[in-house]
């Protein structure tokens, strides 16, 4: 028997409709019976069915930890929403320095995470579902779920004890809506985009095409999520000279990619990680995590 959690988060799951036939609800609630019927059919049918909901880390965690062996798909209105179930996968099973496992590769510091199932809520053409071509429907993602492929992915993990699945974006557009620029030194792997004494106009590390290009500026190019490797970019303001004519200012994109990246800033940077909007006041790093989590492929 095959155990699933079919896990909601966020304020769009506290639906309180009659017979939960509004909104969201109704793919999930969709997702559960076809689960329920495609298990007849299936070599491996499907037993516990439990649909949970989660607003906050702590019940994550109960949810992941209640059934620990069932198949887990989370029901997904923004990628934030299923980033933060990953970054509670990784603090469940990362190991402490002191027992890490002899078996565990060497560019890795947490074992392979159990692959979940995505069910997107909404249409939005965009998101990490539809860029990695899973299924929408939730017949289809239920099969998926239930036939058992997957396809693992890469994972950023960072310094400050979180994940990112897609990328980051730090600087760009300004709250007031103008463009502004700051001093980060950006460093991947011993190579140096920015060394903090040149403004820079953005800066991106991506795991992702989510990022890749921003206000019609290419970034990052074809970065992939099962190459190994993070994809970073520096755009930089420089004046272009003109015989006779005043200095012009084009961007200048800066790239490169490898397995870690550290981002230090000279003051207050926003960022926005995979949908999630922060403010970095001191260095941070992400690095990479090859082919440590996997999604339900049909």
């Amino acid at each position: 028997m095959v155990d699933i959690v079919l896990l909601t988060l966020g304020e769009d799951a506290q639906c309180g409709c009659d017979g939960g036939a509004c909104g969201t609800r109704t793919p999930i609630l969709s997702c559960r019976d076809a689960l329920r019927t495609a298990s007849a059919a299936s070599a491996a049918p499907v037993g516990d069915v439990r649909t949970v909901v989660a607003h906050n880390d702590k019940e994550i965690d109960e949810a992941l930890r209640a059934l620990p062996d069932a198949r887990v798909i989370v029901a997904t209105a923004a990628d934030a929403q299923l980033r933060a179930v990953m970054r509670r996968l990784v603090r469940m099973h990362a190991p402490a320095p002191s027992k890490r496992p002899s078996d565990l590769a060497g560019d890795r510091t947490i074992p392979d995470l159990p692959p979940i199932g995505i069910l997107p809520l909404g249409p939005d053409a965009t998101d990490l579902a539809t860029r990695l071509g899973l299924p929408r429907a939730p017949a289809d993602v239920a099969a998926a779920v239930i036939g058992g492929h997957v396809r693992r992915l890469d994972l950023l993990r960072n310094d400050g004890g979180s994940v990112t699945l897609d990328g980051a974006l730090l600087g760009g557009v300004k709250a007031q809506g103008g463009a502004g620029t700051y001093l980060a030194r950006v460093e991947v792997d011993d190579y140096v985009l920015a060394d903090g004494t040149e403004p820079v106009l953005m800066s991106v590390v991506a795991n992702a095409e989510r990022y890749a290009t921003v206000d019609g500026l290419p970034l990052v190019t074809a970065p992939s999520m099962d190459d190994g490797l993070l994809d970073v970019a520096v755009a930089v303001p420089v004046a272009a000279r003109r015989l006779f004519r005043r200095p012009r200012v084009e961007i200048q994109v800066r790239r490169a990619h490898g397995r870690a990246v550290a981002i230090s800033p000279r003051a207050e940077l926003p960022f926005v990680d995979d949908g999630v909007e922060g403010t970095l006041t001191h260095k941070r790093s992400w690095w990479m995590e090859r082919g440590a989590w996997a999604v339900y492929v049909p």
